[in-house]
């Protein structure tokens, strides 16, 4: 009888695991990420560089959107890469900056909202994070957020 049990919650645990999402960014999140941010784009006429990074900073899936260019997309790496790095988003740091002398100076520091964490469906893993750049900073830290809501993941910790 144990051992049916046993081989009952071997079969349940990875279910169950898998139902509450990735706990690493992997390809198909990213895509979602971009393919969210792009549609939040496209319903509002603009065109945004998409760079989705993994824990590490590692970059996972990007776009650049027509009539971008290579600076812009290297700019979204860049708040991509600071989120990543210190697990908030790139609007904060422009908050964190003006309370500590130096901060805005630190390695991968970017004071340019654009850039947001992601965490995992539960909000209890910090997964990766998107940068976002080509239109006003406001629309792309709201294009980041949607691209992140778009892939059922999250952009804070519970």
């Amino acid at each position: 009888m144990k051992r049916a049990a046993l081989g009952v919650a071997a079969i349940l645990l990875p279910a169950a695991a898998a139902a509450q999402g990735p706990a690493v960014l992997d390809a198909r999140a990213a895509q979602a990420i971009v393919a969210g941010c792009v549609a939040q784009a496209s319903g509002k006429m603009q065109s945004h560089a998409i760079a989705v990074v993994d824990s590490g900073g590692h970059v996972v899936a990007a776009l650049r959107m027509d009539g971008n260019s290579s600076g812009i997309f290297d700019f979204a790496q860049a708040k991509a890469e600071a989120a990543a790095a210190w697990g908030f988003s790139t609007a904060q740091m422009v908050e964190a900056a003006k309370g500590t002398p130096g901060f805005a100076n630190a390695p991968h520091v970017v004071t340019v909202p654009g850039g947001v964490p992601v965490y995992s469906a539960d909000g209890k893993v910090r997964i990766g994070a998107v940068g976002v750049s080509g239109e006003e900073p406001a629309d792309d830290a709201e294009c980041a957020e949607a691209g992140v809501r778009a892939a059922g993941l999250r952009t804070s910790h519970s």
